[in-house]
């Protein structure tokens, strides 16, 4: 038996699972959310509200410690929209395309013609919530700028039109794995772990 912490992966997206379990690799043992678990409907505020609710439904359920994430993608030009709802931009039922779409026709739409005029960030909220009612949360975030059409078929969601700064002028989606060492998501899971793995980090209670 693994003597790492065990956590519940709560997200039902398929990607973000891949992306979670490569970086967690080695540091705990994630285990697959719950089959019988109906989606979870995201209708906080923040990232950190959506991130405890989907942790929250998970745990209760499984009965066991679950880790959960929330991402934006914050576009200084449009007011930092598409923000908590990054997901669902272009619709409940929007596919990744459909949301790059709708986030670059909104660009064109207020001239945002410039890498000055297009400067974004990816800010990510991972949460561990435990049965008794504690949780302990870690954020991470990318500065960026939105590229005016979709590059490279790696990553997932907006990735294909996000640049990071710190980067080498590849977009996520052509840099694959390698985007996370200064991903959002990697930099908040790291945290996360870290704090899992310090005596002194107790838990908070919700």
């Amino acid at each position: 038996m693994s003597d790492l912490p065990r956590l519940v992966c709560a997200s039902a997206n398929p990607d973000k699972v891949a992306e979670m379990a490569l970086v967690l690799d080695g540091i705990v043992e994630l285990l697959p959310r719950p089959h019988a678990l109906a989606d979870v409907v995201e209708d906080a505020d923040d990232l950190e509200g959506n991130a405890r609710l989907k942790a929250a439904a998970v745990c209760a359920v499984a009965q066991e410690a679950a880790v959960s994430d929330d991402t934006g993608l914050e576009v200084d030009a449009l007011d930092g929209a598409p923000g908590v709802r990054s997901a669902r931009y272009a619709g409940e039922a929007a596919s990744y395309a459909d949301n790059v779409d709708k986030l670059l026709s909104e660009l064109e739409r207020v001239g945002a013609g410039t890498v000055r005029a297009r400067t974004a960030r990816f800010r990510t909220v991972v949460m561990v919530v435990w049965p008794d009612g504690s949780e302990l949360s870690a954020q991470g975030s990318v500065e960026g700028w939105i590229a005016e059409h979709p590059r490279g078929t790696a990553g997932f969601g907006y990735d294909s039109v996000f640049v990071p700064t710190e980067g080498d002028g590849r977009s996520f989606a052509e840099m694959g794995d390698e985007k996370h060492v200064i991903s959002h998501r990697g930099r908040a899971l790291r945290s996360l772990a870290l704090a899992l793995s310090v005596p002194d980090s107790e838990p908070r209670k919700a």
